[in-house]
C-alpha cells in the first residue's frame, strides 16, 4: 500500500477552479475519476489523515500512485468529461451500474434500404430506432403480430428476404398480408420506408393520427358501398386499440417523464426507471451496483443519470422532458443543463411531490426493493466470497498483494494442427472479456510448435515481449524522469492530454495462470525468465487433481476442495479453456472449408462473396458466360476467363465436387 503523502501535489500547485480529476495506481491504470467545483479543495480531502477518510476512499488512495487533472470552463462540462473518462478507462474504484438482467427491445432497422422489425438485446446500432426496453421478448412478439395487420413492415432475416427475391415469390406472410412483400418488388423502397416510419410514429405514441385515418377511410368506404374493404379497417381499428390498451395510462395524455427509484444499504443499490411516454409506461428497466466508492444517495443518482442519458447510442429523443427522481442530484444545476443541452429544449429533473407522479413514484420504488431482495437472494455472499477467494490464493501462493488482476492461458489444437492459445482476464475476481486475446501459435519453423509446453513458452514470450515494448515506448505525458532508480515514475499534475485508450499489453498481471501442470509452469517460467520478468506470480493448475503447481517446487500446492480460492482458479481455467477450444474450432473450420474458387489467380474473398451476391449460386455461375461474369462490380475480363475455367467441367477426371460449396466456403 502507498503512502498518500508521497504522491501528494506540491502547495499551491492545484487550481482553485471547476476540472476532472483521476488517480491512477503504479502500472499507470486509472482507478478513479471524479469532477469538483474547485479541484483544490476536493483533492486537498483526499489528503487528510488516512484514518479519517471512509474506508472506500482509504483503499482508493492507498491504491493510488498519482493524481492528475483537467481544468474546464463550467461544471457542465466537468459532468460530461467525467463520464466520458469512465466510459473510457472503465476505474475499478467508481460506481458503475449494470443491468439486472439482458432487457430486450422492440428495434426497426430505418438505415436499411427495406427497414426490419424485430428483437434486439445488447449494445444499439446506428441507424436504428429502438423502443423499450420490455420486461419480455414474447411482449414484444405479440405486439408487432398485432401491429403487422396494419403496418406491414418486413421482419424477416436478411437470409429469407434474399433467398424470396431470388425465388420470385415471398414467404408465408407476404400470402397473409402481414408482410407488405418488398422482396418481390410488391412496394417500393420509398413507400417501404415511409410504412415504417408510420410503425415508428405509433411505437413512439402518436396512436389518435393514425385511429383516425382508418376511420376516415371506413367510412368513405362504407359510402362508396364498399362493405368489405370497411369491414378491414374496422378491424384494423379494433387491433389498434388491443395494442393501444397494451399499455398502462398512469399519468394525463401528452405527459412525457422517466421515472426512477432507488433501493439500496451501504453496500448495494437497486435502481428501476418507468418510461412514461404519453401518459402510458412504454418500458421498465432496473440495474443493480456495488457501492465501491464513498457517495450518498444524490451522488449515485447523479451518476446514474450520467449513464443512462451520456451513452453513444443514447440521442436527443431519449430524454423525456421530466425527471422523476427520489433524490436530487449533487448539482441538479448543472445536471438540467446538460440535459437540456442532449435534448434541445428544456428538462426539468425533480422530486415528486403529490397527486399521480408520486403514487407512481412509490410504485417504481416498490420494484427497486424488490429488485434488491432478489438480487441478494440471487448474489449472496457474492462480493464476500470474491474477496475471501483472492486472500486465499493470496495466502497459498505467499504474495505480496492479493492478486487483483489474473490472467490464464490455455493451447488448444487437434493433433498439432490449428494451434490456438487463450488469454483471459479477471479483474477483483470477475472476467473482463474486453481484455481477451487470442494467439496463433506459430513454431520455430513457422508451422506450429512441437508441443504444448514449447506452445506456452511461445505464447508467455509474446505477452510479455509486448508488454515490455508498449511500456517502454508509450511516451506517456503523466510519465516523469526524476530521480527514479528505474528512470521514470508517475508523477501528480496537471494532464496535458486526455484522449487515448491504454494499450492492449501495457499493464502487467499480478498472477500468471497456466492450464496444465509442471512442465508447462517451467515453460513460462523459463520465458518470463528470459525476458528478465521477476515481478509477476506464476503457478498452473492441472486438471486431473485440480493441484496448483508453482515453479521450481517439487510437490503441488492443495488447495480444500471447498475453498473459494480454489473455485476462482477453476473458474480462470475452464474460461480460458473455453475460448482457447473456440478459437481452435473457428481456425479449423475455416482451414477445413475448401472452394473450387480458392485457387483462381486473383480471386479473393471479396471477390468470390461478390460473385455469390450476384449470381446467387454456384450453380447460376458455372452456367455464366465470361462476358457475364465480367460485369460484376471489381471483376476483369482475364480473371472472369479464369473463373469459367476453374469451373468448366473436367470429363477426364473423376468428379471431386459432389457438393456445390456453400456460401460460407465461397468467402473464405
Amino acid at each position: 500500500m502507498a503512502d498518500p503523502a508521497t504522491y501528494r501535489p506540491a502547495p499551491g500547485e492545484i487550481p482553485d477552479s471547476p476540472g476532472v480529476y483521476r488517480f491512477r495506481d503504479g502500472d499507470g491504470r486509472v482507478i478513479y475519476v471524479g469532477k469538483a467545483k474547485s479541484l483544490r479543495q476536493r483533492l486537498n480531502s483526499y489528503f487528510q489523515d488516512v484514518a479519517g477518510l471512509h474506508p472506500r476512499t482509504q483503499t482508493m488512495v492507498t491504491t493510488a500512485a498519482s493524481v492528475q487533472w483537467t481544468v474546464v470552463g463550467t461544471e457542465v462540462e466537468a459532468l460530461a468529461l467525467e463520464y466520458s473518462w469512465i466510459k473510457e478507462f472503465d476505474p475499478r474504484f467508481n460506481v458503475k451500474y449494470r443491468d439486472d438482467k439482458s432487457y430486450p427491445y422492440l428495434a426497426v432497422t430505418l438505415a436499411d434500404e427495406f427497414p426490419r422489425v424485430q428483437v434486439m438485446r445488447g449494445a444499439k446500432r446506428k441507424g436504428t430506432r429502438y423502443f423499450g426496453p420490455y420486461a419480455h421478448a414474447w411482449a414484444i412478439r405479440e405486439t408487432v403480430d398485432l401491429l403487422l395487420r396494419v403496418f406491414p413492415v418486413r421482419t424477416c432475416s436478411a437470409g429469407v428476404f434474399k433467398r424470396a427475391h431470388q425465388q420470385g415469390r415471398p414467404c408465408l406472410l407476404g400470402y397473409i398480408d402481414k408482410c407488405s412483400a418488398p422482396c418481390v418488388g410488391r412496394i417500393s423502397p420509398e413507400d417501404h420506408h415511409r410504412l415504417a416510419q408510420d410503425f415508428c410514429d405509433f411505437m413512439a405514441g402518436d396512436t389518435t393520427r393514425f385511429e383516425k385515418r382508418l376511420t376516415r377511410r371506413m367510412q368513405e368506404a362504407a359510402a362508396e358501398l364498399d362493405y368489405e374493404r370497411a369491414a378491414r379497417l374496422r378491424d384494423d381499428i379494433q387491433t389498434l386499440r388491443r395494442a393501444t390498451e397494451r399499455n398502462a395510462v398512469v399519468l394525463p395524455d401528452g405527459t412525457e417523464a422517466d421515472v426512477f427509484g432507488l433501493a439500496g444499504d451501504d453496500l448495494e443499490a437497486a435502481v428501476q426507471v418507468f418510461h412514461v411516454r404519453d401518459g402510458r409506461i412504454r418500458g421498465q428497466r432496473g440495474w443493480v451496483v456495488e457501492k465501491v466508492e464513498d457517495v450518498d444517495d444524490a451522488g449515485l443518482v447523479e451518476h446514474l443519470l450520467q449513464q443512462v442519458y451520456g451513452t453513444d447510442e443514447a440521442d436527443g429523443t431519449a430524454v423525456p422532458r421530466e425527471v422523476l427522481v427520489p433524490v436530487l442530484p449533487t448539482d441538479v444545476d448543472q445536471v438540467e443543463s446538460w440535459l437540456t443541452g442532449l435534448r434541445g429544449s428544456r428538462v426539468r429533473v425533480r422530486v415528486p411531490q403529490r397527486g399521480d407522479k408520486r403514487e407512481l413514484a412509490a410504485t417504481v420504488h416498490r420494484n427497486a426493493e424488490h429488485a434488491l431482495n432478489l438480487h441478494r437472494t440471487r448474489r449472496a455472499g457474492d462480493l464476500t466470497s470474491r474477496s475471501q477467494a483472492l486472500r486465499e490464493i493470496q495466502e497459498a501462493l505467499g504474495l505480496d498483494t492479493a492478486p487483483l488482476r489474473i490472467e490464464c492461458y490455455d493451447v488448444s489444437h487437434n493433433q498439432g494442427t490449428y494451434q490456438s492459445a487463450s488469454m483471459v482476464v479477471f479483474e477483483d475476481g470477475l472476467a473482463r472479456k474486453s481484455e481477451y486475446r487470442l494467439f496463433s501459435v506459430r513454431g520455430r519453423h513457422g508451422e506450429g510448435a512441437a508441443d504444448d509446453t514449447e506452445a506456452m513458452h511461445e505464447v508467455i514470450t509474446r505477452r510479455f515481449r509486448r508488454y515490455l515494448a508498449e511500456r517502454s515506448e508509450s511516451g506517456d505525458v503523466e510519465l516523469g524522469d526524476a530521480d527514479a532508480e528505474d528512470g521514470e515514475r508517475l508523477v501528480s499534475g496537471p494532464i496535458d492530454e486526455t484522449t487515448g485508450r491504454p494499450r492492449r499489453f501495457a499493464y502487467p498481471p499480478n498472477l500468471v495462470v497456466v492450464d496444465g501442470g509442471p512442465p508447462q509452469v517451467a515453460a513460462a517460467a523459463r520465458a518470463l525468465e528470459e525476458l528478465g520478468i521477476d515481478d509477476v506470480a506464476l503457478c498452473g493448475l492441472a486438471k486431473r487433481l485440480e493441484e496448483v503447481w508453482v515453479p521450481g517446487d517439487d510437490y503441488p500446492v492443495i488447495l480444500q476442495r471447498s475453498s473459494e480460492g480454489l473455485y476462482l482458479l477453476q473458474r480462470v481455467r475452464d474460461e480460458a479453456h473455453r475460448f482457447a477450444i473456440t478459437a481452435h474450432r473457428k481456425r479449423r473450420s475455416k482451414g477445413m472449408t475448401v472452394s473450387v474458387l480458392d485457387d483462381v489467380p486473383g480471386l479473393g474473398p471479396a471477390r468470390q462473396k461478390a460473385l455469390l451476391r450476384h449470381f446467387g449460386s454456384v450453380k447460376r455461375l458455372r452456367a455464366a458466360s465470361v462476358e457475364e461474369i465480367a460485369s460484376v462490380p471489381g471483376m476483369g475480363e482475364r480473371t472472369a476467363a479464369a473463373v469459367v475455367a476453374a469451373l468448366a467441367p473436367d470429363d477426364t477426371a473423376a468428379p471431386t465436387e459432389a457438393v456445390a460449396p456453400s456460401a460460407g466456403m465461397l468467402g473464405t
